[in-house]
């Protein structure tokens, strides 16, 4: 069996590109953008968090409902369930669901045991990241693993207090809510699912929710 052999030259010039390697300090690229703070990211940008959130969000795939009150979401989401003739929406958070059944939604049920389908699933979101239209989840809310992957429609709840300029606003957030426990699964997610995995072609909902809607409650 003929053995491999390496070339004196080819040893020589991988001897040096190791020795470079590890002498090599490569200095950080633009070390002042550490150091901006996160305002800067939104200089010149006249638009609101609110509206610039809603642009990201919606360029992005997803639907934007601004709503002025929880009155007004509750009739927001009763006219898009009818539209959409959902008969069977879950809901995982208790506060959530007292509300919905104040309001007589019916179709929103309670997620039990024994229900693996459903036409949608509404939460709310730990943070919305106005600069990418993004939005933070976390396993610390109820099915925080689950409700935003499985159902084919997902539905956020979200409130003003939630919206932050940037990444690092959100994790703020979290460290005010959770100190030093923070979840042990941390989420972003920017817009409906979708991959170009097969033949470079763009395909939604094929990991994940098709759809995406953020009820925006100003209050």
């Amino acid at each position: 069996m003929n053995s491999l052999t390496t070339s004196k030259a080819r040893e020589n010039i991988l001897r040096k590109l190791r020795s470079g390697l590890e002498q090599a300090h490569l200095p950080i690229p633009f070390p002042e953008a550490e150091l901006a703070p996160i305002s800067q990211a939104f200089a010149g940008i006249e638009d609101s968090l609110e509206e610039h959130f809603a642009k990201e969000f919606i360029q992005l795939g997803g639907k934007f409902i601004f709503c002025s009150n929880e009155n007004e979401l509750l009739q927001n989401l009763t006219a898009l369930c009818d539209a959409e003739s959902w008969k069977q929406v879950l809901c995982p958070e208790p506060e959530l669901l007292q509300l919905f059944h104040s309001a007589r939604l019916d179709m929103i049920e309670a997620v039990r045991p024994g229900i693996t389908e459903a036409e949608a699933c509404i939460t709310t979101c730990e943070a919305m990241v106005a600069r990418t239209g993004s939005v933070l989840l976390s396993s610390r809310q109820p099915m925080g693993r689950i409700a935003s992957v499985f159902y084919p429609v997902h539905i956020i709840i979200a409130y003003a207090r939630q919206i932050v300029p940037d990444f690092p606003d959100g994790l703020n957030l979290l460290r005010q809510r959770y100190g030093k426990e923070l979840p042990s699964m941390i989420n972003l997610n920017t817009g409906p699912s979708r991959t170009a995995d097969i033949e470079k072609t763009l395909v939604v909902g094929v990991h994940g929710p098709k759809e995406v809607y953020c009820f925006y409650v100003n209050q």
